[in-house]
């Protein structure tokens, strides 16, 4: 169970969207990773759909590390776009200094996304770039990209002239010729309507107060694309191991920033492994605020708990579609408390055989391996199943298959079982971050206080307040606890 670059990362495959194909892993530098991932884009509150992204890529990199890698990972935060735009004249009043509103509307939801990340227990990124930090890096890369004749100016911008790149629209694996007019804006002095913006030039009075760079071209802003591959040049170099992102930046993102940074480099591939998350969808549809089914990450966690929710999210895997609804969280919750529930009975037996905590691991740092057969067979289960392209939901189905074929057992165990059992968990929880163990710090007193609602309960049944009992019961399975009468 001990971390081992060489034994373990030999048997790791993933699945790249490049390659279409689960392929063995591999890193450009040995020992080194660098993980690049799409951000947000900070106009609004982070939803529940950027959460299922970015636990995913969390774990991910908590597993890349396990395995005895050093892994660097970056994130973008795109805080000049037309949507903060769009928001911020949404609120500017008719002195307002747009281009300062717009800074600190960007600032206020960046703030608040890294808040809401750190409630969901990810904690792994190493790097977040802003694109405004980055404007000489941006139009370091469009000049290049014009005197190596991939992009043009006009008197709108520069933009990417998309027929130079033979391998356009690679990784989504679309015909170029059947892009006309698909997600692409249409602009009368671009050479080819496929083209795509770099640079967007802002001089007309129309944009006035809009937040503006000088350019070679004139004042104005990047396009979207072009910031991250300005970024990752700067900070990984023109070929890196792994980016990242959700299902739906394939097209036209990611392939405008391949065409981008290879017809730069001309080197290939610009990135190793592309990993991209599925959809989350809510009760069978897609979110959006005209269904009325959008739900921010705030919001989620004034009902369920994070754990819950990441618990929730790592039972699908990454790869798959989600689909989100009260039911599945409900569901989600009862299977979390299965697994506390029996970490609690493996800490009352160690409580009761040693006089605190700190000798607990200094026990459990002296074991090297265990005899006992039911939890080697269920480890090797959960590190195949993460071996195999982070196959979390049958690396979580071997947690309970150890749980089913023990728990019986426990008191009958002796004390180097149920301490290499409690090993295996801490080591699970620091790959998956579900928080399954309590912070000794904390000064939890969950038992005492489920034991206290449990005797108000039984109060209120006897009194006949059956409907207010149910509702306790109810509020505390929402909240990943299963309560049995």
């Amino acid at each position: 169970m001990e971390s081992n670059t060489d034994s373990k990362t030999n048997n790791l495959k993933v699945y790249s969207t490049l390659s279409r194909s689960k392929e063995n892993f591999k890193s450009i530098n040995k020992t080194k990773i660098k993980f690049f991932v799409c951000g947000p884009t900070v106009y609004n509150d982070a939803h529940i759909g950027h959460g299922r992204t970015y636990v995913s890529f969390d774990m991910i990199k908590r597993y890349l590390e396990y395995i005895g890698y050093s892994v660097v990972y970056m994130q973008n935060i795109t805080d000049i776009d037309d949507k903060i735009i769009n928001r911020a004249k949404e609120m500017a009043g008719e002195d307002e200094n747009l281009s300062l509103l717009c800074s600190n509307l960007a600032k206020k939801y960046e703030r608040r996304y890294k808040e809401d990340m750190e409630s969901l227990n990810i904690k792994g990124v190493n790097l977040f770039m802003r694109a405004t930090d980055h404007i000489d890096e941006i139009i370091s890369q469009v000049q290049r990209l014009i005197d190596k004749g991939y992009a043009y100016a006009t008197e709108n911008g520069v933009y990417f002239e998309v027929n130079k790149f033979e391998e356009f629209a690679k990784l989504s694996n679309r015909n170029i010729e059947e892009l006309e007019g698909h997600r692409l804006q249409t602009d009368s002095t671009k050479r080819d309507e496929k083209d795509f913006a770099l640079w967007k030039l802002r001089t007309s009075s129309e944009y006035t107060g809009e937040p503006v760079w000088d350019s070679p071209w004139g004042k104005g802003r990047p396009g979207w694309h072009i910031e991250d591959t300005a970024i990752t040049e700067e900070y990984f170099g023109e070929q890196y191991d792994i980016h990242g992102g959700g299902l739906d930046l394939i097209f036209p993102h990611h392939d405008a920033e391949i065409a981008q940074m290879e017809a730069l480099s001309d080197k290939k591939p610009m990135v190793n492994y592309w990993f991209h998350t599925g959809f989350l969808n809510v009760n069978g549809e897609k979110m959006s605020k005209s269904l009325g089914n959008f739900i921010t990450i705030r919001e989620l966690l004034k009902e369920v708990s994070a754990e819950t929710f990441r618990f929730f999210v790592l039972s699908t895997h990454y790869r798959s579609p989600i689909d989100f609804s009260k039911d599945s969280l409900h569901q989600a919750g009862k299977s979390l408390n299965k697994i506390k529930s029996y970490i609690a009975e493996l800490d009352t037996i160690l409580n009761n055989h040693f006089k605190d905590n700190d000798e607990i691991e200094e026990r459990m740092d002296l074991l090297e391996s265990s005899t006992y057969n039911v939890l080697n067979e269920s480890s090797s289960s959960f590190f195949n199943a993460m071996d195999d392209d982070f196959n979390t939901p049958k690396a979580i189905s071997s947690l309970f298959e150890l749980i089913n074929n023990s728990k019986n057992q426990l008191n009958e165990l002796n004390l180097d079982d149920i301490l290499a059992i409690k090993k295996f968990f801490i080591i699970v929880n620091d790959i998956l971050g579900i928080f399954f163990l309590k912070d000794e710090n904390t000064g939890d007193h969950e038992e005492e206080l489920l034991d206290l609602i449990g005797d108000v309960r039984a109060k209120l049944r006897l009194e006949k307040q059956y409907e207010l009992s149910d509702e306790i019961r109810s509020r505390l399975t929402d909240l990943g606890y299963e309560i049995s009468d």
